[in-house]
């Protein structure tokens, strides 16, 4: 298998592929241990498969979404009539979406996936195959995602089909950051107390926070060994650090400034309110509980309320 792809393709991943094949595993794998729960035979670790879909446009690869596909082990074979039933199906729904490639699961590439790849070229002539590894690797801080191209090279004067990893990009819309940002802030259906719910949403703003500032380090540290000669200069990195430093005037501006503290005097007010009505509410507890008693006392001696 090649180090790299040589294609020059730009691929763009988004979350929702990467969600789908996860929950294509786990209930895959939750149904086998199931079974191997009665059966008292341990089971190997599933491999599930399915295709991808997306756009192409130019040399930009987009993979939007991903459907499940039956797969028959035996004779390593896909079931034709549900892969085309299926891509009828989303082809109504999404008509701008085509099969781009297909997905499996697995720590790498096996020789026994190229028939599948394979398979699929009548459908898409160059096909991508993006693999997901579902084992925990907790020193791991990439994506346990690999995408694969394949090229046709020589080996031993014999001409063959490889694969061949491809780098690529995290792409997210709006729709999509705010499904991740809600399933990341899941909690258990017990529920917490406000308090708890207030940490957790601190925590989350210190770690990003503390991500940013490790970030702009690294970027400061390269940026000043460029400077020095300890690294060649990189044009591509400076412009896009350009671009963001142009940014920062727009921070400093007039109109922010008045956003801002319109923002932040409109959070005061509310959290004002808010203590006064608690305070409110309090008090009125406290006025209830001392009519009340007041009631029981005037009842016993003749006398009447007065509040």
């Amino acid at each position: 298998m090649a180090s790299s792809s040589s294609s020059g393709l730009t691929f763009k991943l988004h979350p929702l592929v990467i969600v789908n094949i996860s929950d294509h595993y786990t209930r895959v794998k939750s149904q086998m241990n199931h079974g191997s729960d009665l059966q008292q035979q341990p089971q190997p670790p599933p491999r599930v498969y399915g295709c991808v879909i997306g756009v192409q446009k130019g040399r930009t690869v987009e993979i939007f979404n991903s459907f499940e596909l039956l797969y028959d082990p035996s004779s390593h074979s896909l079931d034709r009539s549900f892969l085309e039933k299926k891509q009828e199906l989303y082809k109504k729904v999404f008509p701008h979406f085509y099969i781009l490639g297909w997905y499996s699961t697995g720590s790498d590439a096996q020789e026994a996936d190229m028939h599948i790849h394979k398979a699929l070229m009548d459908i898409n002539e160059s096909p991508v195959y993006v693999l997901l590894n579902p084992s925990i690797n907790h020193a791991q801080k990439d994506l346990p995602v690999t995408i694969y191209e394949s090229e046709l090279h020589v080996i031993d004067g014999v001409p063959q089909l490889i694969f061949v990893r491809s780098s690529y990009t995290i792409e997210t819309v709006e729709a999509e950051r705010i499904s991740v940002d809600h399933v990341a802030h899941l909690k258990p259906s017990d529920g917490g107390s406000a308090a708890t719910q207030l940490a957790a949403h601190l925590t989350g703003i210190h770690s990003a926070i503390k991500m940013l500032n490790s970030r702009i380090r690294v970027l400061h540290h390269y940026l000043v060994a460029m400077q020095k000669g300890e690294i060649p200069f990189e044009n591509s990195l400076l412009r896009q650090v350009s671009s963001l430093l142009r940014r920062l005037p727009t921070i400093e501006s007039q109109k922010f400034q008045d956003d801002f503290l319109m923002e932040y005097n409109d959070t005061l007010l509310i959290t004002y309110l808010a203590m006064l009505t608690n305070s409110s509410s309090t008090m009125n507890e406290l006025v209830d509980k001392f009519n009340s008693a007041y009631d029981r006392h005037s009842r016993r001696g003749g006398r009447t309320a007065f509040i």
